[in-house]
This record gives C-alpha cells, sequence and structure tokens, in this order.
C-alpha cells in the first residue's frame, strides 16, 4: 500500500475532500518547500563561504540550482496531471518563468542591500542576515511563488491531460 493511501485510509472525509480539491496546489506548495530549503541551504552555504562578498550572486546560484530540482519534481509530479506542450517546449517555457521568478526573488534582496543599506558595516552582521534571510529568502521566495503558481498553470503546464491518459501516466510510475 502506498503512503498515500495509508494517509488517505486515515484522513476525515471532509479534510480528505479538501485535500482532493487543492491536490495539484498542495503538491506544487510541497516543490515549492523543497526548493526553498534547497535555495536557503545554498544560498547561506554560498554567502558565508565562497561568496560572502556577494550575497546576489549567491542568491542567484542557489534559486538556479532549486529551479533545476523544481522542474524535475514539478514535471513529474505535482503537474502530472497536465500537459499541453512539446516535452522541450514545455522545459524551454518552465525556465523561462523560472527567470522571470529568479528576478522577482531577487528584488527584495536587491533592495534591501543596496537601497535600504541593510549591510555591514552600516548594520551590524546579526542585522544584515536576518534582513537577507527575510527579503531574499522569505519575501522574495513568496513573490516568485505565487507568480509561478500562476504562470505554471497558464503557460507550461496550461491543459489538463485527459483522464485516460493520466491513468496511463499513474500505471506507469506504479511499475
Amino acid at each position: 500500500m502506498f503512503l498515500t493511501q495509508i494517509v488517505a485510509a486515515r484522513m476525515p472525509s471532509r479534510m480528505l475532500s479538501v485535500f482532493v480539491r487543492n491536490a495539484e496546489l498542495l503538491k506544487f506548495l510541497t516543490v515549492g518547500s523543497v526548493a526553498f530549503v534547497t535555495t536557503a541551504v545554498l544560498f547561506f552555504g554560498l554567502k558565508w563561504t565562497i561568496l560572502y562578498d556577494k550575497p546576489v550572486t549567491a542568491n542567484v546560484a542557489a534559486v538556479l540550482l532549486a529551479t533545476v530540482l523544481s522542474y524535475v519534481l514539478n514535471r513529474e509530479w505535482a503537474f502530472t496531471a497536465r500537459g499541453g506542450q512539446e516535452r522541450r517546449h514545455e522545459a524551454v517555457l518552465f525556465f523561462i518563468v523560472a527567470g522571470v521568478g529568479l528576478v522577482i526573488n531577487q528584488l527584495p534582496l536587491a533592495v534591501s542591500r543596496y537601497i535600504f543599506g541593510l549591510q555591514t558595516p552600516h548594520v551590524s552582521l546579526i542585522v544584515e542576515n536576518v534582513a537577507d534571510f527575510i527579503s531574499a529568502t522569505i519575501v522574495g521566495t513568496l513573490l516568485a511563488t505565487v507568480f509561478r503558481w500562476w504562470a505554471m498553470r497558464k503557460f507550461v503546464f496550461p491543459n489538463p491531460v485527459p483522464q485516460q491518459e493520466f491513468d496511463e501516466r499513474v500505471q506507469e510510475v506504479e511499475r
């Protein structure tokens, strides 16, 4: 028995119906959570080591790596019930959307650092790191996530897959 079947069997029916109705969004947010953790770990790992004086570059690198992971997880899990594009075309659209999301993601950090001056020596190292975390990791990610959810459904995975094709995909994954 799959983990999802075990969880579904133990969940109250009212709550289960909410999850089923919003399954695509919940899977998208789960993928986003994985990408969020990946981005945060990579961002601070790079920022505190080899890119300590280049926080925007560190964040760009972290977001790019997390975006590749996000594409694979979104394609193979979150949006399995959608399609409508040839894989190469879909991947190009995904990375265009991700590129716009990357720019959106960087704006709060750039504003925090270069407009508000929340960096050493103007502020303490603790204030700088808290400001970087809030602006890049929280505000930037939230703004980019809202944009990506809209754009994924509108451009990258625009069409729900016919039920028969969806069932075939599920059976293929279960093998």
